[in-house]
């Protein structure tokens, strides 16, 4: 099994192929753009000089995404960075875009941690113990009545079927409470 902490070695051919050295097959810029979807780095080298092309590939691997429509880089974005090439920014610009994206790495993973501690990512919206109490209510109401429903689900009591409408009438209630909440958010 390779070591996916190294770089992945790709070699450039003069044919300009790219060849992967630990398949040993031949890949293309798609499957460059794979590997590194996945959270593997790569290293792209040329065979005949070993010149190291990797950052040209990486940004022709941009390109062909932003001039499908797949653009994650607005037009403002694009003009400073083509500015940072002919001014003294561009010593800064390099730290700048990679501490933002470090940022972004860490807001990603903690919002990923947040949502797995929870047993259901909808227990933590606003108003879901209410919705949850509701249909229960609900559930208890329309089902009391069918028989066989008492084994699988909470029995009815006499003060339910005799004020079954006065539940009915909370539900309502507590339905409209969770549309004004569910509005405002």
């Amino acid at each position: 099994m390779a070591e996916t902490d190294k770089p992945l070695l790709i070699k450039r051919y003069a044919s300009r192929r790219l060849y992967n050295t630990e398949t040993s097959d031949y890949v293309t810029l798609e499957d460059v753009a794979g590997f590194i979807r996945a959270g593997r780095e790569v290293q792209i080298v040329d065979l005949k000089t070993g010149d190291d092309l990797t950052r040209q590939y990486l940004l022709q691997i941009v390109a062909e995404h932003e001039s499908k429509g797949e653009n994650v880089l607005p037009i403002n974005v694009l003009t400073d960075l083509v500015r940072s090439y002919t001014t003294n920014v561009q010593s800064v610009v390099p730290q700048f875009l990679a501490a933002s994206f470090e940022m972004l790495r860490e807001g990603q993973s903690k919002v990923m941690e947040n949502l797995s501690s929870f047993p259901n990512p909808m227990a933590a919206m606003p108003g879901f113990d209410a919705m949850r109490k509701s249909q229960e209510a609900f559930m208890k109401t329309m089902m009391g009545g069918l028989p066989g429903w008492g084994s699988s689900g909470p029995a009815p009591d006499e003060d339910a079927k005799a004020g079954g409408s006065d539940e009915i009438a909370d539900i309502k209630k507590q339905l409209a409470e969770l549309q004004k909440k569910l509005s405002k958010l």
